[in-house]
């Protein structure tokens, strides 16, 4: 009776039966996202036995993708902790800028930090430093956390070297460097609306997200360190910055070689090698044992079990994530996608409008920011061989559409709720209340550029 809509209805379903599963029953979010994967598949009319393989890819791409990166920047995030690093770092940003600038402070370095790493990876790094500054402030951690989070988003959703950016102006034949300079342009009011003003409406949205004591003893430190002991801020930030460092400098030379789809010389292989984020986060661990650890006169015994306690905590997020993947991919394969394309077919709105919605619905429907923006190039590419529409711009109206409303088929809804210690509940109105808030702002941002240029 429904016909071609079925798919978009089968995800409400979905959705309805996670929340039942987490909310009303109380079930744990990693066994609610296994079954409810599998319900979807059942009703989006998946063969049954392409359920279990597709629900297993999900897991696995996943995993494969966030597992070692996880891994290895939980245990450097706390080595920096145990060493000192964190506390060092928080206590001069408190003293440079004050407590009345702190939440800026914070804003821009992730916003630096951004540019170079991927959503996940620049927020385990922060993590332990954006706790520690609210720790030493006496404030909740949702106030210094979420501006960085919100820097690392707008980065994620708009700017090279970020995958979205890069693969859509690929596909588009859009030209990187004005992808790069516009992204810019757009991000940074998009940040400080977002990150610097709308974030103070969240304590009246969700004012338990902002009361809550969490646990942060296996993200802080509790370590006593003597002063003669203490690293300085300059080897802090080079420890937590080495994975920044080692991954921008392989990017700069993909830029100014063209050579991003490989290496073509010994030199270029040696440096995309060590600028990729498992190897860069590997190396920097390596280093941090010796400028957070041994250098610290802490023995090797001490060193891992700050290892250790890292890891312990983050087991059951890691499995929520894959589980997350797991739903995602089900929704992929049961052809929500493809629905949405059809609905938009021989449209004639404006192409940055058009992007932007169809971008904005994929999202939704199936939870992948990248999925959603590649999708969203094969639907928009007929349009614009009959227009003039600016490339670039487009390019980011579907990363801003890629990124709104991050829900419960998004592994960063499951993310920033696990790190954060929130409910499904808090999550969507702190998270995905903000995603959307910078996915619209961008939109804004889009179409007046298009308007002055």
């Amino acid at each position: 009776m429904f016909g071609e809509f079925w798919p978009l209805i089968g995800v409400v379903l979905g959705v309805i039966v996670l929340l039942i599963l987490i909310i009303k029953f109380k079930i744990n979010a990693f066994i609610a996202l296994i079954v409810t994967s599998i319900f979807t598949g059942v009703i989006l009319g998946m063969p049954l036995d392409k359920i279990i393989e597709t629900v297993e890819k999900g897991m696995g791409n996943t995993l494969g993708s966030v597992a070692i990166i996880f891994g290895l920047g939980a245990i450097l995030g706390k080595l920096i902790a145990d060493g000192g690093g964190a506390n060092r770092i928080a206590d001069t940003l408190i003293d440079k800028f004050g407590e009345k600038y702190i939440k800026w402070a914070m804003i821009l370095a992730s916003f630096i930090i951004g540019i170079a790493l991927f959503f996940e990876v620049g927020l385990v790094l922060l993590i332990p430093l954006a706790f520690t500054i609210a720790k030493r402030l006496g404030v909740s951690h949702m106030k210094i956390g979420i501006p960085m989070a919100i820097a690392l988003s707008v980065t994620h959703g708009f700017l090279p070297p970020h995958p979205g950016p890069v693969v859509i102006a690929k596909e588009l034949n859009a030209n990187l460097g004005e992808v790069l300079l516009y992204g810019i342009i757009i991000a940074i009011p998009t940040v400080v609306i977002v990150g610097g003003l709308l974030i103070h409406m969240l304590p009246k949205l969700s004012p338990s997200a902002f009361k809550k004591e969490v646990d942060m003893s296996n993200i802080i430190s509790e370590i006593p360190i003597n002063e003669k002991d203490k690293p300085g801020f300059g080897i802090s930030v080079f420890t937590a910055l080495l994975p920044v460092i080692l991954m921008l400098f392989a990017t700069i030379v993909q830029m100014i070689t063209g050579h991003q789809d490989g290496a073509t010389n010994q030199f270029e292989s040696v440096v995309y090698f060590i600028g990729n984020a498992p190897v860069a986060m590997l190396i920097s661990l390596l280093f941090a044992i010796y400028s957070m650890g041994v250098r610290r006169r802490r023995t090797m015994n001490q060193v891992m079990d700050s290892a250790s306690s890292a890891i312990i905590p983050i087991g059951m997020m890691i499995l929520i994530l894959g589980a997350g993947g797991s739903f995602k991919e089900v929704l992929i394969d049961g052809g929500v996608g493809k629905t949405i394309e059809h609905m938009f077919v021989g449209s004639s709105m404006s192409p940055i409008l058009l992007a932007w919605i169809v971008s904005s619905l994929l999202r939704i429907a199936q939870g992948s920011a990248t999925v959603a923006a590649i999708s969203t190039t094969g639907i928009v590419l007929p349009l614009l061989q009959a227009t003039d529409a600016n490339l670039a711009l487009v390019t980011l109206a579907i990363g801003a559409g890629s990124i709104i409303f991050s829900h419960v088929n998004d592994t960063g809804f499951w993310i920033f709720k696990e790190y954060f210690g929130l409910t499904v509940k808090e999550t969507f109105l702190t998270w995905s209340v903000l995603e959307t808030a910078i996915s619209v702002c961008g939109l804004v941002f889009v179409l007046l550029l298009n308007i002055m240029l």
